[in-house]
């Protein structure tokens, strides 16, 4: 059992604008593209946070290294 064809993706897709109807599948289609937006959003402030972190992370070290010295 393989990938489905293109006349099988028709018929799947028929059945689903069938079952849903076209409005409800744009709000479907809304709401996921939504919450893609959102996850993306959020790995971005993560990333954003784990730089700063390591920043942060290296001018502490860089601090207590002068501190030893002198």
């Amino acid at each position: 059992m393989g990938m489905p064809g293109p006349f099988e993706l028709i018929i799947i897709l028929v059945i689903v604008l069938l079952i849903f109807g076209g409005k409800r599948l744009k709000n479907i289609g809304n709401e996921v593209g939504g919450a893609i937006k959102g996850f993306k959003s959020s790995m971005k402030d993560t990333d954003v946070e784990k730089k700063e972190d390591i920043i942060e992370a290296k001018v502490e070290a860089d601090d207590e290294s002068s501190d030893k010295k002198s």
